[in-house]
């Protein structure tokens, strides 16, 4: 996420850190690297100067703290100067405002391949297991070739209800947006979303339709959905939108690609609209509300701590953490069954990647200078667990040649592949063990032997 952003920020930070005390010298060179770095993130050229003198004044006037160096305080700056640029200053405009009489309508609007229709079905997915809310997704999208059934589609793997136009109205958007809301009262729904059609760019008809068929269903919401890697356009099309629709919230899509990041510090400065949502993964439940502190420190390359826990509290199960506990303390009885629990946890939680992407810059570096992390290998990891019996699972040390050889041919692979398995659950077992004996440095140390961790030797305190 904002990829070549938060590697020029990280090793900024890292660089200033070190300082110990600033002079009006370093601190110019500094603001120069910041300027530059949000250049190259494409963030517009009037938010890079007022951020810029933004940090400037507060550096300038800062009291730094006896516990802080002047790099650290520095850091600190940079930081909530961030974090007030992005933010809207309402502590509630990242939800969405569904104080009405059901039902409330959501508009959805943007440029094609802006990921609008995705959009809707994680907003309807959100919504249901969130809120619990009653949803109904309505496709107002006449002209692209197979929208309405790729929401159809959406709608049933989310389990929400869709509004199937009826012929008369398939060609009318404004006609399909009205019928859905006066068929959605009486069946008690209490939101409904609307999909409405996009172009490769701004154009008057494009404009006409949305306006239009935001009069006839008068949404409460109208959100803007919008490529987080468009740039600087991002926050062109943003504005001309606003003018027409009144927006009430932005959606910032594909924060997961390599993003230079210029979007998310550009827009809400540019269009005074707070930024709601933002898409996170391609799956249904990527979405998440937008935070601006935490998106500051993911820039900062100091990752997400907070979506680490929530995406732990969503994924893992109460139960099966306590008893994987117990086994823990005890430093007795963790086998292969609760390693592919384990395994699945981490899918559930968005894979290895997934867990990285929300970790701190240098970890990230680690891993990718060691390799990166192969999720196919974890797959074939499950694979070859699910390819021994439950005495084999149990007793992994009692696994001999031919034991090997008969796993390894119902799990579709080499019988190496079941040795790197055995060899990693050993270093895993030995991590546990280490973890209940007590010691954080003696865990971070067996980090190091972990699948895709093997680059993380010597990152932190006792690891080497």
């Amino acid at each position: 996420m904002a990829n070549q952003l938060t590697e020029r920020f990280a090793r900024l930070v890292k660089t200033v850190r070190g300082e110990a005390r600033f002079t009006e010298s370093n601190t110019a060179d500094v603001l120069r690297e910041i300027r530059l770095a949000l250049i190259e993130a494409d963030v517009a050229v009037p938010v890079v100067k007022s951020f810029v003198e933004r940090v400037k004044t507060a550096a300038l006037g800062a009291e730094v703290a006896t516990s802080l160096t002047p790099g650290q305080a520095f850091v600190g700056i940079v930081q909530r100067e961030l974090t007030a640029l992005m933010a809207s200053g309402d502590k509630n405009a990242h939800g969405l405002n569904l104080a009405v009489t059901p039902p409330a309508v959501v508009l959805l609007a943007g440029l094609q391949g802006a990921g609008k229709t995705t959009t809707a079905g994680k907003l309807a997915k959100k919504l249901k297991t969130e809120l619990k809310k009653k949803v109904l997704l309505v496709p107002c999208d006449v002209y692209r070739p197979a929208a309405t059934e790729q929401l159809k589609t959406l709608a049933a793997q989310v389990e929400v209800d869709f509004y199937a136009p009826e012929a008369a109205q398939s060609t009318d958007p404004v006609a399909i947006a009205r019928a859905a809301v006066e068929w959605a009262k009486p069946r008690y729904y209490d939101v409904v979303i609307v999909d409405t059609a996009g172009r490769l760019a701004v154009d008057e008809a494009m404009m006409q339709e949305a306006a239009a068929i935001g009069a006839a269903v008068k949404p409460i919401e109208t959100l803007f959905v919008v490529d987080a890697m468009l740039g600087q356009d991002a926050v062109n099309t943003a504005r001309a939108f606003n003018e027409r629709l009144t927006l009430t919230g932005i959606i910032l899509t594909k924060l997961d690609g390599d993003s230079r990041g210029g979007a998310a510090l550009s827009v809400r400065e540019i269009t005074g609209v707070p930024i709601k949502f933002a898409g996170v993964s391609e799956k249904l439940d990527g979405l998440e509300a937008f935070d601006a502190e935490r998106m500051a420190s993911r820039i900062l390359g100091m990752g997400d701590v907070l979506a680490l826990v929530e995406a732990t509290q969503k994924a893992v199960d109460l139960e099966s953490a306590q008893k994987l506990a117990a086994k823990v303390k005890s430093g007795k009885g963790f086998d292969l069954e609760d390693f592919k629990q384990q395994i699945g946890q981490m899918r559930k939680m968005g894979g290895m990647q997934g867990l990285l992407d929300k970790m701190p810059h240098e970890i990230q570096a680690a891993a990718a200078k060691s390799g990166g992390v192969d999720e196919k290998q974890v797959g074939r990891m499950e694979g070859i667990i699910n390819s021994m019996t439950a005495y084999e699972r149990a007793k992994p040390d009692q696994i001999k040649a031919s034991r090997k050889r008969r796993i390894a041919a119902g799990a579709g692979v080499q019988v190496q592949e079941v040795n790197r398995l055995l060899n990693q659950f050993e270093q895993t077992q030995t991590m546990m063990k280490k973890f209940s004996q007590g010691g954080m440095a003696k865990l971070m140390r067996g980090l190091g032997g972990m699948p895709g961790m093997g680059g993380l030797k010597g990152k932190f305190p006792g690891m080497r």
